[in-house]
C-alpha cells in the first residue's frame, strides 16, 4: 500500500470514528439489531469524507479494467457522485450509475440510472456499509437482467455480519476499506 493511500485511510478512519460511529440500540436496514450504528452518509456527504472515500476507491480500482462503478441507492449515491467528479478532475473519467430498489413507474421507467450500460459492460458495485449484503445482491440481480457483468463489490465498512459470505454465494468478492475490527468494534 502506498504512503498516500495509507494517509487517506488514516484520515478516513479518524473521521468515521469521530463523526459516524454512534452507540446505543439500532435497527439496521437488514432488520438486525445492533449496539452500534455507522452513519456513513454523514461522511460520504461531507466534503472531506467524499474526497477521501472517492480517492481510496479510485486507487483500489486503478489497475482494473471496468467500465463503470455504481451501486444501490441511497448508500452509493454520494460515493458515485464524488467518484465521477474526482475521476474527471484527475483526467481518468469513469462512468457511474445508481440502482433503484425497483423500476421507476414514471419518466423513462428505469431501474438503473446514469450513463447507459451496454450488455457485457464490466462494473464494480459500491455501497457505504455492508451487513448482510442484501442491497448489493439486489443491485447485481438488476444488472444481470440487462447483461452487465458485475466484477465485485467495494464498501466503506464491512460489519462482518455475513455480507462477504452472502456475496460469495452469488459469485461476488467483497472488498472493504475498513472492517468492523478496524473501527475497534
Amino acid at each position: 500500500m502506498s504512503e498516500q493511500l495509507k494517509e487517506l485511510k488514516t484520515n478516513l478512519l479518524a473521521l468515521l470514528k469521530k463523526e459516524a460511529l454512534k452507540t446505543g440500540k439500532f435497527v439496521l436496514s437488514s432488520g438486525k439489531t445492533s449496539t452500534y450504528y455507522l452513519d456513513a452518509r454523514v461522511i460520504t456527504l461531507s466534503p472531506e469524507g467524499a474526497y477521501l472515500v472517492a480517492s481510496i476507491i479510485l486507487e483500489m480500482i486503478k489497475e482494473r479494467n471496468v467500465d463503470a462503478l455504481g451501486g444501490p441507492t441511497l448508500g452509493a449515491d454520494p460515493i458515485v457522485g464524488a467518484i465521477a467528479c474526482l475521476s474527471h478532475i484527475n483526467h481518468t473519467p469513469i462512468k457511474t450509475f445508481i440502482v433503484r430498489k425497483s423500476t421507476k413507474e414514471h419518466g423513462a421507467g428505469r431501474q438503473i440510472e446514469g450513463p447507459a450500460l451496454k450488455e457485457g459492460s464490466k462494473v464494480i458495485l459500491l455501497d457505504d456499509v455492508a451487513t448482510t449484503g442484501k442491497a448489493l445482491i439486489e443491485a447485481k440481480q438488476a444488472l444481470d437482467k440487462i447483461g452487465v457483468r458485475v466484477e465485485g463489490a467495494i464498501v466503506v465498512v464491512d460489519r462482518d455480519e455475513g455480507a462477504r459470505e452472502n456475496l460469495a454465494n452469488v459469485g461476488l468478492k467483497l472488498e472493504s476499506i475498513f472492517s468492523r475490527q478496524d473501527i475497534g468494534l
